[in-house]
This record gives C-alpha cells, structure tokens and sequence, in this order.
C-alpha cells in the first residue's frame, strides 16, 4: 500500500474539524473520546504530524496504529501511547471494520497550553515519548481504570469555569497520569520476559557480530544510537528496557563487550597492546589502557601478566 504524505494537523481546533467534533471548549487543551466522532474517515490509511501532544487509548480490532516504522504491537488489545509534536501517526483502517466502532480517548495538549509550567520541564523526561517503535502500553484493567480516573479528573476541570487555578490543576493531572504511565511501563518491561529475552539476544548477537568484524577497527566503538537502530528501537526505549532488566545502561553493555573482546586478545595473542588498542577502534594506546584499567582496575600489562601467573 502507497503511503500518502503526511497531513500536519497544526492546532486542537483543526483536529476537531477534521473529526467532526464541536469546537474545543479551550483551544490549548481538549479530550475527546471514539463516541464524539461522527462517522469514519474516508481513507483506510491516513498519516498524520501534530503540532501538540497527543496521548491515546485505544480499543477494538480493525484500527492498526504505525508510530515510527512499525505497528504497535498489542494493536487488537487496550493500547495507551504517546505522541511528542512533529512525530509520525500512521492509522490502518481495515475495510471490513471502516464502519465498527472504537472506544478509547485522546488527550490533546498543546505545548503553549504547558509553558512556563513544571510539566513543560518535565515533559522531556519521561522516554516514551520518543519511543518510535512498536512498543505500546498494554494496560490492565485496574491500571486502566486508574487512568481514566485521571482522564475524568482533567474532563471536568476544563468542563468547569476556567480561572487561574485551572492550568496548574490540569498540569498536575497530566503529570499524575504520565507517573503511573511511567510505572505501568517499568511493569511491562519486567512481565514481558520472552519479548525482553529476545530483544538481549538480538543484542548480543549485534555486538557480537560487529565486534568479531573488522567494524570495531575501521569505525570504532558503536553508538548507542547505531545499536538502537540496527535493534529497531529507540535509544530510550532500549536504555529504560535494559536498566529495568539488566541494570545495565545500552553504553555499560558495549562497553561490558569491548572488556570482554580485550580480555581475550590480551589472553589468547601475543598482541601488544598497542596493537591490541588499534583492533578494538583506540587511535591512542594510551586511552586504551586508561579506559581497561578504568573498567577493570588494572593495566593491560598488569591483566596479560596475571593471567600467565595461573
């Protein structure tokens, strides 16, 4: 299926129009449920950019989510996921379902509706947000319920008569509920073990792979970001995936394996370390052997001699 060129949606209003929905009662913030909407899109696939946040839960079989290149995974299931402005949102609409009905809302904020506030600040922190993957929040039914509580709170404060209270009332709302978002995901990492398992397997083989190559010498060390993105995954999805399991970030690993690589060329060859050094992607055999004593509190030298000591 061609992919058609993404319709940037630039403001709440615009998005409601676009919907079928009534005018957003404020223009910087609004929710919205699958009831509200009148109808169904035309088109089965559609792309869209927003200029706001956008955090949705979504229900039902027949409408398949695309946030970066792949499909949500869970996409038959309750899904929350994130959105930041400017990124991608593909929707696959199957013809036999054009017709079915949704449920689910949608949390739109803008960004001027969060300025000057703790939760514009903090906003950036939290790492689902740039999750670009296929990695959604299944929810249980009890976190679920919690959320929508949140959600029902934040209904009713922009319902009510807006005064000055109202944006740091909501603001904390929002921050509550991208807090437990943030716990039910650190659950998910821990209860989804065979999907984890397989994500450090894929891991190992990589770096495995490129350091058993001529890579580490032509390129050098690799980058969280080459590593991530040979994986499919964003740097924060994997680097909070891995803390969670391993408790190890993405960079401890590499570097975990560059040790392990220099561990058996000082043990197996009579290699000296400079040579050594140039192999693993040091232009300096000095930083080499600041970064091995670093990660093993002893020289190279003082390694390669312990080990002919045994």
């Amino acid at each position: 299926m061609a992919h058609a060129k993404p319709q940037r949606i630039r403001s709440i209003g615009e998005f409601h129009r676009l919907r079928g929905l009534p005018k957003p009662e404020h223009p910087l913030i609004s929710i919205v449920t699958t009831d509200d909407f009148i109808g169904q899109p035309d088109q089965i696939a559609m792309n869209f950019v927003f200029d706001f946040y956008f955090i949705a839960l979504k229900r039902g079989e027949g409408v398949k989510y695309k946030y970066g290149q792949l499909h949500y995974d869970f996409e038959d299931d309750g899904v929350l996921f994130f959105m930041s402005p400017n990124q991608v949102l593909e929707l696959e609409i199957a013809e036999e379902e054009k017709n079915e009905k949704h449920s689910g809302w949608m949390l739109l904020i803008h960004p001027d509706f969060i300025w000057n506030t703790s939760l514009a600040k903090n906003i950036k922190q939290y790492a689902f947000f740039d999750y670009s993957v296929n990695e959604a929040l299944l929810l249980s039914e009890k976190e679920e319920n919690t959320l929508n509580g949140i959600i029902e709170n934040i209904r009713q404060e922009y319902h009510s008569n807006i005064d000055k209270f109202s944006k740091q009332i909501i603001c904390s709302h929002v921050e509550s509920l991208l807090g437990y978002s943030e716990r039910f995901y650190n659950r998910q990492f821990i209860t989804r073990e065979k999907a984890n398992h397989q994500i450090l397997e894929r891991l190992e083989n990589l770096l495995t792979e490129y350091f058993n190559s001529d890579d580490l010498a032509i390129k050098g060390l690799p980058s969280v970001q080459y590593v991530s993105k040979e994986l499919n995954l964003s740097p924060s999805y994997l680097g909070s995936l891995l803390r969670t399991v391993t408790g190890q970030s993405t960079q401890q690993h590499i570097h975990d394996k560059l040790i392990e690589k220099a561990r058996g060329k000082l043990s197996n060859t009579n290699l000296s370390v400079s040579e050594i050094a140039y192999e693993l992607g040091f232009e300096h055999s000095q930083s080499f052997s600041k970064f091995f004593k670093t990660k093993t509190k002893m020289s190279p030298l003082e390694f390669r001699k312990q080990i002919n000591l045994r």
